[in-house]
């Protein structure tokens, strides 16, 4: 199986910063994009930044300018740099994962149990 494991959530002031982090272990051949989404109490889960194994990044374009992304592919983590952060920013915050076991087989989507964290005014 492959496993994300987050840490760094928690409450935080609004102008503060936070940053997670995410670690794949297991079975793991190769990755391909990996990434971080939000979601909030009645929404729909949704995008906040992905980065491809090359360094191809994209944010969602409420976050870009305040959130930094960034991996290490030696290490199969990833990270997310959150910092001016807005009440609206309160989520929980999931790691996501493209993977493959091994070679020859098609790459699976992952998610991590995901990570709160909350913004105060």
């Amino acid at each position: 199986q492959v496993r994300l494991v987050e840490s760094g959530g928690g409450l935080v002031q609004a102008g503060g910063s936070l940053r997670l982090s995410c670690a794949a272990s297991g079975s793991i051949f190769s990755i391909n994009a990996m990434g971080w989404y939000r979601q909030s109490p009645g929404k729909q889960r949704e995008l906040v930044a992905t980065i491809t194994p090359g360094g191809s990044i994209n944010y969602a374009d409420s976050v870009k300018g305040r959130f930094t992304i960034s991996r290490d592919n030696a290490k199969i983590t990833v990270s997310l740099q959150m910092n001016s952060l807005k009440p609206e920013d309160t989520a929980v915050y999931y790691c996501n994962a493209d993977a493959r076991r091994y070679l020859g087989s098609s790459y699976s989507n992952y998610w991590g149990q995901g990570t709160q964290v909350t913004v105060s005014s």
